[in-house]
């Protein structure tokens, strides 16, 4: 069965709030964490959005999205586009944290293309490996989707750590997925940054989701205490 309009916008809503708190996300929303990478150094970097995009990630293709959709920040935001993902970060610039705040909370452009970044930058390339390597169920998509927004991709080496085959290999849906998420609940768990050891609330989510059955995604969702039907 493919995946219907009501099942990818609870997919969406679900991995909204577990980046900024509400199923419709918050456009505006700017964080700080040391997460970036510089040269092989941790450095911190901003993030910024409906499902959050990092500076020294596709915060860049986000605003020039944005500048080519004719935003009405379009002209301040162009200075900046040469220094986006460049050292040192734009955290601290008050002018820069400006544009991003007032332009998604006055210019539904910028909105409307966070919507289309997200999709293009991070959902699409998820459903591609979802369905590219066999698998069909709501559930087993929120967890892949998941994982490119919060890390870009399914990493191999994860992958490597558990038995089970992917569906088009001859695997067991459930059990993959199963395996997965206790892989990658055990390797955020244990991780050298303490801020992602914090999201484990990822993992456990889904685990709870495979522990009701909930693999069609048509019961009510509980993510971070906010109900999702």
């Amino acid at each position: 069965m493919p995946i219907t309009p009501a099942q990818k916008k609870k997919i969406i809503q679900v991995v909204n709030v577990f980046e900024t708190g509400i199923p419709e996300g918050r456009y505006d929303s700017i964080s700080v964490y040391k997460d970036g990478l510089i040269n092989g150094d941790h450095v911190y970097q901003l993030t910024y959005g409906r499902s959050q995009t990092t500076e020294f990630g596709n915060l860049k293709r986000l605003i020039e999205k944005y500048i080519s959709n004719g935003g009405l920040y379009a002209t301040q935001f162009a200075p900046y586009v040469s220094k986006i993902g460049n050292w040192p970060s734009l955290r601290h610039n008050p002018t820069f944290r400006k544009l991003l705040k007032e332009s998604a909370l006055k210019d539904s452009i910028m909105r409307l293309t966070q919507d289309d970044f997200f999709d293009l930058y991070y959902y699409t390339p998820a459903y591609v490996w979802f369905d590219g390597f066999g698998f069909k169920q709501p559930l087993s998509l929120l967890v892949i989707y998941d994982s490119f927004i919060q890390s870009g991709q399914i990493f191999d080496f994860l992958r490597q750590k558990f038995p089970e085959r992917p569906p088009l290999f001859g695997g067991r849906e459930n059990v993959w997925i199963e395996q997965y998420v206790k892989t990658r609940h055990d390797w955020l768990k244990t991780h050298n940054k303490p801020i992602v050891r914090k999201t484990i609330y990822r993992t456990n989510y889904f685990k709870k989701q495979m522990a009701g059955n909930n693999w069609f995604l048509n019961q009510e969702v509980d993510s971070k205490g906010v109900f999702i039907i």
